[in-house]
């Protein structure tokens, strides 16, 4: 089975998707590792700030702090080989990158608010 591990620089929470001032970008590539996961894709992530353990266990992603400090986070290893670094890839990348068909338009998952005005 396909694995991909995201290592993430220290959240506040397991996605960092919490808090009156969600990132956007965080909330997109929760969504997105949702949808790897129904791709039949194994999803692991791991919280620089909850589980340092999984970081220091696992020698690729010692061998990216010691060269580049926290700015390689997040890093997305893919069956044990480094896919991304230094920032979340798009649901179009991570199909890409997995070998997985990607949808037709990805961005219709997700409802778009329109601001209205008065």
């Amino acid at each position: 089975m396909t694995r991909v591990e995201v290592f993430d620089p220290p959240l506040c929470c397991s996605t960092g998707v919490c808090g009156p001032n969600v990132d956007p970008v965080l909330l997109r590539f929760a969504a997105d590792l949702h949808w790897l996961a129904n791709q039949r894709i194994a999803v692991e992530r791991y919280n620089l700030a909850q589980q340092p353990q999984a970081f220091a266990a696992n020698e690729i992603v010692k061998a990216a702090l010691t060269e580049h400090g926290n700015l390689c986070l997040p890093l997305i290893l893919l069956n044990g080989a480094v896919i991304s670094q230094g920032c979340y890839p798009n649901r179009q990348d991570l199909a890409r990158l997995t070998g997985v068909e990607p949808e037709a338009s990805p961005a219709a998952t997700l409802p778009v608010i329109q601001p209205r005005c008065c």
